[in-house]
């Protein structure tokens, strides 16, 4: 059985709406997949920061946003069916959202992005609302790609996404699990904001400075890193708590650039050392997959690659494509499992009581 569909992934950095248009070949319970089109539409200035600052809103206005947001993605979808000619060529639609609201602890979670309207819009089935099914099962609603790991990415012992946040999944034994470990690009992007920068592009400024060892020490202490698995982490641990702290230093850009991919590779490596302790597993020939926009800074991906070469743990880095979609192509994927009526989110990594089906179904097709 084929399916095509496409995914759509706005994650905690806040660089755009990133859109994957895959196949996804299904016989006996065995999925392949082939990447059709890709794009990231980025966001304009008013999106972004209608985005960031959602969570201050009142509650009249924040739902507004969530129907205004929803119509957006519906047009962004047309016109990425529009740029290459996919009328009539796909299936359905699987939207993430935009994530404002995280407190796994009072089982709640929110995305940005009314499903509803994007069918509107688009007149094809969406699915939207991933994790609340999850959450309401007793889960963390995160991480949900391991999914697509499992069923698409198997041959990868660990594998990591550094995105705004960034998050491990691994495999021990026939089971997947996963968890938040850290903030990454959402701080590292905000450190270099004075300086008249979306990005530190390659890691180069971070590369000239120097690690204030003090500074690392509290980072790596701070409570949630002591945290047993499963856990997520919401958006503001990173810009409420985190940058504030950095920048408590007053240190050059540089140095706080440098202290902070330490801290992410100190951060990795150490996920990586309590999940082999934990689980008995053997890492020395084991592969990390890196995907996400950090794994384009090369200074970050060195120093996780120096961390972990002693433990015998080989980075790879696959290609752009992947690198830059793996997320909406797993988001796609999570649709059509939901379609199928298939579980689509892992108890084993959120914790939840049970594996679930996820997703809100919104038939916009028309008659």
């Amino acid at each position: 059985m084929v399916y095509k569909a496409i995914g759509l992934m706005s994650g905690s950095s806040l660089d755009g709406l990133d859109i994957a248009y895959v196949h996804f070949h299904e016989t006996g319970g065995r999925w392949t997949m082939e990447i059709q089109h890709t794009a990231c539409y980025p966001y304009s200035a008013e999106w972004t920061e209608k985005l960031r600052t959602a969570t201050r809103l009142p509650a009249l206005d924040y739902m507004l946003l969530h129907a205004d947001y929803g119509h957006y993605l519906g047009d962004a979808v047309n016109k990425f069916i529009h740029s290459f000619n996919l009328d009539h060529k796909v299936d359905m639609v699987t939207s993430h959202g935009h994530t404002s609201f995280h407190l796994p602890m009072r089982g709640m979670t929110h995305q940005l992005g009314d499903g509803a309207a994007i069918a509107a819009e688009t007149g094809l089935p969406v699915i939207s609302d991933l994790r609340a099914l999850d959450m309401a099962f007793g889960g963390q609603g995160a991480p949900i790609v391991p999914i697509g790991e499992k069923l698409l990415l198997a041959e990868y012992g660990f594998l990591l996404n550094l995105g705004g946040i960034a998050n491990i999944s691994f495999r021990a034994g026939d089971q997947y699990f996963g968890f938040d470990l850290c903030p990454a690009n959402r701080v590292l992007n905000m450190l270099v904001k004075p300086l008249g920068l979306e990005m530190d592009k390659g890691g180069t400024l971070a590369a000239s400075g120097k690690v204030n060892e003090r500074l690392l020490e509290e980072l790596d202490q701070l409570d949630y890193y002591g945290l047993p698995y499963p856990k997520s982490l919401a958006n503001d641990f990173g810009t409420d708590l985190v940058y504030p702290l950095v920048t408590s230093y007053k240190l050059a850009v540089e140095d706080e650039l440098s202290t902070f991919i330490e801290h992410i590779a100190t951060q990795v490596s150490s996920g990586i050392s309590i999940i082999a302790r934990r689980e008995g597993i053997a890492l020395e020939g084991q592969q990390l997959l890196v995907t996400g926009g950090g794994a384009l800074n090369d200074f970050l991906v060195g120093r996780i690659t120096a961390h972990l070469q002693p433990m015998g743990v080989t980075v790879v880095v696959p290609d752009q494509q992947l690198v830059e979609y793996k997320e909406a192509v797993i988001m796609a994927l999570i649709g059509v499992l939901r379609w199928r009526e298939e579980f689509n989110v892992l108890s084993s990594v959120t914790g939840a009581r049970k594996d679930s089906i996820g997703g809100a179904l919104w038939l916009g097709t028309e008659a």
